[in-house]
């Protein structure tokens, strides 16, 4: 993961989409920041989607532990409604 995280670059999230190995990433999300697409895949997505997403920021991609690292980071910026992230 990079140095500085930019939370406010626009971002996309893939979300997975099934079980075992035959996951599929299915429709994306686009966001105004990336903190907002941290926030969506944290909060809003089932368990089942988030293990195997994608997050694209700045052309770098983050998978599901580094969204959780993200999420958890005392960098970012919008209020945490699930403090029970754990770091990876």
């Amino acid at each position: 993961m990079t140095a500085t995280f930019d939370y406010g670059a626009p971002a996309e999230l893939f979300p997975s989409k099934g079980k075992g190995f035959r996951r599929k990433l299915v429709s994306y999300k686009r966001f105004v920041s990336a903190a907002a697409a941290i926030q969506y895949a944290i909060e809003e997505l089932e368990a089942e989607k988030l293990a195997g997403a994608v997050l694209e920021v700045n052309e770098e991609r983050f998978d599901d532990v580094a969204i959780r690292n993200l999420y958890a980071s005392e960098d970012y910026p919008l209020k945490r409604i699930n403090s029970n992230v754990v770091l990876s």
